[in-house]
């Protein structure tokens, strides 16, 4: 049970070590649809409960206000997919078990017990607001800093450039979320 808590919980965010930094592409402020592949590594603590961690690969697909974000384990074995649309939200394990939503944070929480902001994590991984975010630049201008709603998400870059997007995000909720995300690849979709 606490595989399956700690990888939906992964399957609705989003450390490890990448090979290469991700491309330059388009400007952060025109990019519309993007895929990517990294790793995670998820830490959660509720009260009176001992951390669970967990972690592995993901490869995230964003186009035409669509999402599809396949999980796997660190040695590339398949664990989870969702998929959510504007209408409709699935989330399919390895195990065949499925579960629909037709509002993917709630279909987070019925699955976890925790409301996450799924919704919102295609605009947090480009450095947008998902609604009302404070965002602080960076030295170079670039997001350094995003909060909004009690998250807080933490950008880093490989890449010195200014229109640089991030390699490393780390999103966490008041010590009981930690969600650090290694992008290994970025990918403009047209």
């Amino acid at each position: 049970m606490s595989r399956c808590f700690s990888l939906l919980l992964a399957a609705s965010l989003l450390a490890g070590c990448a090979s290469r930094p991700p491309a330059l592409l388009l400007h952060r402020d025109k990019i519309r649809d993007f895929s990517l592949e990294g790793r995670f590594a998820l830490r959660v603590t509720m009260p009176g409960q001992a951390p669970q961690n967990s972690g592995g690969r993901l490869t995230w697909t964003h186009q035409n206000r669509s999402d599809r974000v396949l999980l796997s384990s660190p040695l590339g074995y398949g664990l989870a997919e969702i998929e959510t649309t504007p209408e409709l939200s699935q989330l399919r394990t390895a195990e065949g078990k499925q579960r629909e939503s037709t509002d993917p944070d709630a279909l987070i929480e019925e699955v976890t017990g925790q409301r996450l902001p799924v919704t919102r994590m295609p605009a947090w991984l480009l450095g947008r607001s998902g609604g009302t975010a404070q965002i602080s630049p960076d030295p170079a201008g670039r997001p350094g800093r995003l909060i909004e709603d009690g998250w807080q998400v933490d950008y880093a870059y490989d890449d010195e450039a200014s229109s640089a997007l991030p390699s490393r995000l780390n999103i966490s909720r008041n010590g009981e979320i930690e969600l650090k995300l290694r992008i290994e690849e970025w990918k403009e979709r047209p």
